[in-house]
């Protein structure tokens, strides 16, 4: 799996270095798949990206000149992105509620 085009923004502020971050990729890389097993899953690359995530903190946590956290920001970009789907099934249940109580009253008006 390549690694993630946000890869040099996390290692730059986490503090350390692109080819550490690389590193702690393919070792996160690798531990998902002992895990998940597919390498084409959303599982995947979620686990990847979370156990990375977590990895380059704890390397950062050992430099002297760290630079804030990234879990949060990683953890509100999954929540923005979860959004957009209950909007998606919020609306869709809306809209078959709707069609069934207009189904309904179809029947009983018959």
């Amino acid at each position: 799996m390549k690694a993630p085009k946000m890869l040099p923004w996390i290692a730059k502020r986490a503090g350390i270095g692109e080819d550490l971050a690389l590193k702690l990729w393919r070792r996160a890389a690798g531990e998902a798949a002992l895990i998940v097993g597919n390498h084409d899953s959303s599982d995947f690359f979620r686990l990847s990206v979370e156990r990375f995530v977590s990895l380059v903190e704890e390397e950062a946590g050992r430099c002297p000149l760290t630079g804030a956290t990234v879990t949060w920001m990683w953890r509100h970009q999954a929540r923005m992105a979860s959004l957009s789907l209950i909007a998606a099934e919020s609306t869709y249940r809306l809209w078959r509620q709707n069609w069934e109580n207009f189904v309904n009253t179809q029947k009983k008006a018959a």
